[in-house]
């Protein structure tokens, strides 16, 4: 900034006025400064000047898997609306590990960012570690709580459960349950709320034994393991509701692997159903049977809950939670 204010000779304060807000210095020192940026092609670091200003410009953002087309389309709105703010989101990706979890918030806390949204592991999370961020920024948790008091938009998985568990008790025999692995809190969550559902409209519920591969690939394990219990002596009803799609695609697969029809009807060996509404589940053959989660929704009510938290005067330590729940739709298609 010293080298370019002599360039254009002007004080620094001047054109550290310019790039802070061009509107706050005059129209003719406006044009010299910017035939100036034209003629030696300098550009300020965004970092550097946040990190000298006492509320900084960037967002943080955590996701744990980059490629996963629920946290595309979710970071996707949340930079959109952050951008209309004047806020830049930067996104990281944990890769479903807690030591890249920890790295990225260390990266944050380098980059001086004014607020966060993260999509948390949860169980495997280092609790200690979010606590100290989120007494120093605002913080909002997305997808999946990292505990019961924090703040938090998504989806009620009680409410999506009990309206799948509803329907498939009522279009034929009810389901059983293939969980998630133990990724994150949503884990946990949906075989609850699965149990709930069951016992509310008085049916046992059944949960399909499973062996916990902890990996993000829920195409791969879903395949595997239904692959594994078809060979056996098959799944304890005929009716399978996934913890999520993806999981869904594999069971899908493995059954078609091995000659057996997926759907509704009579001429049907098995009915799956899953969870999400993923981008690729109505394309699926056939199209899956599941609850869709308003991701458009909880991105922007994310974002506007951490720019509203900016606003606010005190101290993050001392703000409110918010806990912020979504109803899911039911998308009934031809795989149950």
């Amino acid at each position: 900034m010293e080298d370019f204010s002599a360039f254009v000779g002007l004080s620094r304060t001047t054109v550290s006025k310019y790039f802070n807000d061009p509107g706050s210095v005059r129209q003719n020192t406006r044009s010299v400064i910017e035939a100036a940026l034209k003629k030696s092609d300098f550009r300020p670091s965004m970092f550097a000047v946040n990190l000298n200003r006492r509320r900084s410009n960037i967002l943080g953002v955590i996701i744990p898997n980059s490629t996963d087309p629920f946290y595309m389309a979710l970071t996707r709105r949340i930079e959109l609306i952050a951008n209309e703010a004047g806020f830049l989101a930067f996104v990281l990706s944990s890769d479903g590990r807690a030591e890249m979890e920890d790295q990225a918030i260390q990266t944050f806390r380098s980059m001086n960012i004014a607020g966060a949204i993260i999509a948390p592991l949860g169980v495997r999370s280092h609790h200690r570690i979010l606590a100290e961020l989120g007494s120093s920024i605002p913080l909002i948790y997305v997808d999946s709580p990292l505990d019961e008091t924090s703040s938090f938009v998504g989806t009620d998985n009680r409410q999506s459960f009990r309206l799948i568990v509803d329907y498939l008790c009522r279009s034929g025999e009810p389901p059983c349950y293939f969980a998630m692995p133990l990724v994150n809190n949503n884990a946990s969550a949906r075989q609850e709320a699965y149990v709930e559902a069951m016992l509310e409209f008085k049916m046992t519920p059944s949960i399909v034994a499973i062996e916990d591969a902890g990996s993000w690939d829920f195409e791969k394990f879903g395949h595997d393991e239904a692959l594994r219990i078809l060979k056996g002596q098959g799944f304890p009803t005929g009716t399978v509701l996934c913890a999520n799609d993806r999981i869904a695609f594999g069971v899908i697969s493995a059954a078609y692997a091995l000659g057996l029809k997926v759907g509704h009807g009579a001429d049907c060996d098995l009915r799956v159903a899953g969870h999400d509404d993923h981008p690729l589940s109505r394309y699926a053959c056939p199209p899956i049977t599941t609850v869709a989660q308003n991701y458009n929704e909880i991105g922007r009510l994310a974002i506007e809950l951490l720019l509203q938290r900016l606003d606010e005067k005190a101290p993050a330590a001392k703000r409110d939670n918010a806990r912020v729940l979504l109803n899911a739709e039911l998308m009934l298609r031809r795989s149950a």
